[in-house]
């Protein structure tokens, strides 16, 4: 059966039970540590991008990815109507414990509860898409749920950084690979340990090429300290 690492983490650390943080492997690194802290960071510790994320968000509001629901929290205290809506039973969970009053359980592509003026994508939240091939099935979702008028607020990063590079600045790319943003992670908390899944990381011309193809225009909102991005797509 497999594990939701990620949803028992946080309800541990939401109840108290909080020994040790969420340890990741990558296809790029070996090992890195997600302290749980940062699934809980107040608006105040939110980076900027976040922040500015924020501020945009009016209307119905889709919070896809919710985790502990920072954001949703934050907007619902701020008088908008927020769905979060997540996969993880645990985040979910945890959601409905710290006040939310509409969470969702479920998986993005196979929703379908009405339309919204916002949906908001944070932490990377289009990662959820996993390989690039699948992007396009992602975005006519995403318009799907749109109300006239709306947007799409997400973040991402052009981890080209990651790669090596030779003497005349190029960067080496496995053959291997299809986009190199696509990172395969596996997840290990206490005993447990997640199935391998696909995160994606967009660059933004990639991105805003593939919502031209659909229609939809995408802008560069603004940039972060480290070669991340705020995009609004409508």
């Amino acid at each position: 059966m497999e594990v939701d690492v990620m949803g028992k983490a946080m309800w541990d650390y939401w109840s108290g039970d909080h020994t040790q943080d969420i340890i990741t492997h990558s296809s790029l690194e070996e090992e890195d540590i997600l302290p749980l802290s940062h699934l809980f960071r107040s608006h105040e510790e939110m980076p900027r991008l976040e922040q500015k994320a924020l501020t945009l968000a009016h209307g119905r509001v889709l919070d896809v990815g919710c985790g502990a629901g920072g954001h949703s929290l934050y907007l619902q205290e701020k008088g908008l109507h927020v769905t979060a809506l997540d996969n993880s039973t645990g985040a979910v969970a945890v959601c409905r414990a710290r006040g939310l009053t509409q969470t969702v359980c479920s998986d993005f592509l196979l929703f379908s509860e009405g339309t919204y003026d916002t949906l908001l994508l944070l932490m990377n939240g289009v990662g959820i898409v996993g390989k690039l091939a699948h992007l396009d099935a992602y975005l006519l979702k995403m318009k799907s749920l749109l109300r006239p008028n709306g947007q799409i607020l997400l973040d991402s990063s052009d981890i080209i950084y990651m790669y090596p590079t030779d003497e005349d600045g190029g960067h080496w790319i496995p053959d291997t690979m299809d986009y190199y943003g696509e990172v395969t992670f596996t997840l290990t908390y206490k005993n447990f340990k997640s199935a391998p899944f696909h995160w994606l990381y967009l660059d933004f011309n990639t991105l805003q090429r593939a919502a031209w193809s659909h229609g939809l225009a995408c802008e560069l909102v603004q940039e972060g300290d480290h070669f991340d991005f705020l995009a609004r797509i409508y």
